[in-house]
C-alpha cells in the first residue's frame, strides 16, 4: 500500500509499511509459532491490505474555518488524515462531507495547548451493509444545541448516517472517550449483519473488531472447531463484548453464557435474540469462579495483558474440557499457557487483523 502521509513522515503509524506484504505475515506467523507451542498450524487468514477499516478514530485540530480530522503532531498542530488508505472507502468519503458539516456549523476544535475549544474527537464506525454511525467527542454539552439544529444538514450529507451521539469527556487527559452518550437520533444502535450468518447489535460505546472481513474469519475458525468436538452443550464465553463468538456458537442442543463487565455491551447482546445463548454483566474472572459448575468449553477473548493467573488456574483447576483462546497478544497467551499445562494448543491460526503493523490476532483451540 502507498502513502504520501507516510512518505512525508505526517503519519508512521502503520510502522511496517516498507515491508513487503508477505513477508509480514511470515514474520507474524513466526513470532507466534515461537510462543505458543501447537503442533497445526492453519494456514494464516491475510484479509485486505487496504480500505479495511471500518472505524476511524481521528483527532480533531486546525481552526473553526479549516478542521482537520487525523492525529495531533508533535507540537499539536492537526495533520489532516481523512484519506488514508486504511480506510473503507464509505468512511473515507463520509469523513470530507463531516468536516465540511464541523466547518459550517461553527463547532470549534479542542486546541490541547491552550485547552480551549470543543470537538475533540470523530468517531465513525461503518456497518457491513454501509450504515454509519458517528460520536462526536466534546469537552462540554456547551454546543448541544447548535449539533440537533445542523443535524438534518448533516444526514443530507452523509445519508447513511444511522446512528449520531455526542460523548463527552471533559477531563484534559490523553482519553479518547468519556462515560456519557447522548444519542441525537432515534436510532441508539447499528447492526453488524455479518458474512457468518449473525447479525450483532452495536451500541455507541461497544467494542467490535476494526477489520470486519477478519472478525468474520476468526468466528467462523472458532465455530468450525467448535461445531468438530463431541458433545459440547454447554460453553461459556468470557470477556463477549457484544456477544460475537456466544452468538456463532449458539445453536439448538447448546447453551452459552456470555460474560462482560461492561453494561452497554451486555445489553447490545441480548438485543440479537439468539436462542441459546444468554449474557451477563460481570466480571468475567469472578463471575466465573462463583458458578457451581463448569461448561463443557470456554471461550476467552481477553483485552492485551491476557485472561492472568486467577482464571488462568481457575480454568486449570476446573473441569473445562477444551478452550478457544483469541488473543491480540501472543506474549500474553504464552504467560496464560504456562499457566494452564493441562490445557494444550492442539490448532492455531494467526489472523491479520492490523496490517502493516507488529499487532495481529492468533487463535488457538486448547484440549485438555
Amino acid at each position: 500500500m502507498d502513502c504520501h502521509h507516510y512518505d512525508a513522515f505526517r503519519c508512521r503509524s502503520c510502522s511496517l509499511l516498507e515491508v513487503p506484504r508477505a513477508r509480514q505475515l511470515s514474520d507474524k506467523e513466526a513470532h507466534a509459532r515461537s510462543l505458543v507451542d501447537s503442533p497445526v498450524w492453519l494456514p494464516t487468514v491475510a484479509g485486505a491490505e487496504s480500505g479495511f477499516r471500518n472505524k476511524a478514530k481521528m483527532a480533531v485540530g486546525g481552526t473553526v474555518g479549516s478542521p482537520t480530522l487525523g492525529i495531533l503532531d508533535r507540537d499539536l498542530a492537526g495533520v489532516d488524515l481523512r484519506d488514508c488508505g486504511l480506510h473503507s472507502p464509505a468512511i473515507t468519503a463520509a469523513l470530507g462531507r463531516i468536516a465540511d458539516w464541523i466547518r459550517d456549523a461553527g463547532l470549534t476544535p479542542y486546541d490541547v495547548a491552550t485547552r480551549s475549544g470543543e470537538l475533540k474527537h470523530v468517531l465513525l464506525t461503518e456497518s457491513p451493509d454501509g450504515e454509519l454511525m458517528l460520536r462526536l467527542v466534546m469537552r462540554s454539552t456547551a454546543l448541544e444545541a447548535r449539533v440537533r439544529s445542523r443535524l438534518p444538514d448533516l444526514r443530507t450529507a452523509v445519508p447513511d448516517l444511522r446512528v449520531v451521539t455526542i460523548n463527552v469527556q471533559p477531563e484534559h487527559k490523553a482519553v479518547l472517550e468519556g462515560e456519557r452518550e447522548i444519542v441525537l437520533t432515534l436510532e441508539s444502535t447499528m447492526t453488524m449483519r455479518l458474512a457468518t450468518g449473525v447479525s450483532l447489535c452495536l451500541g455507541p460505546q461497544s467494542f467490535f473488531q476494526t477489520n470486519t472481513a477478519i472478525a468474520e474469519a476468526l468466528y467462523d475458525q472458532a465455530r468450525t472447531w467448535v461445531d468438530a468436538l463431541p458433545d459440547v452443550r454447554t460453553a461459556w464465553d468470557l470477556y463477549c463484548g457484544v456477544g460475537g463468538f456466544a452468538l456463532h456458537l449458539a445453536e439448538p442442543g447448546r447453551e452459552v453464557v456470555g460474560v462482560e463487565v461492561s453494561a452497554e455491551a451486555i445489553r447490545s447482546a441480548l438485543a440479537a435474540q439468539v436462542a441459546g445463548a444468554s449474557f451477563v454483566a460481570a466480571d468475567a474472572t469472578e463471575w466465573a469462579r462463583e458458578q457451581p459448575y463448569a461448561p463443557d468449553l470456554v471461550v476467552v477473548n481477553p483485552p492485551r495483558r491476557g485472561i492472568g493467573p486467577d482464571l488462568a488456574g481457575w480454568l486449570e483447576a476446573s473441569d473445562v474440557r477444551h478452550v478457544v483462546y483469541s488473543s491480540c497478544n501472543a506474549e500474553s497467551l504464552a504467560r496464560d499457557l504456562a499457566l494452564m499445562p493441562s490445557l494444550r494448543p492442539v490448532e492455531a491460526r494467526v489472523l491479520d487483523m492490523f496490517p502493516h503493523t507488529t499487532h495481529y490476532e492468533v487463535l488457538a483451540l486448547l484440549a485438555r
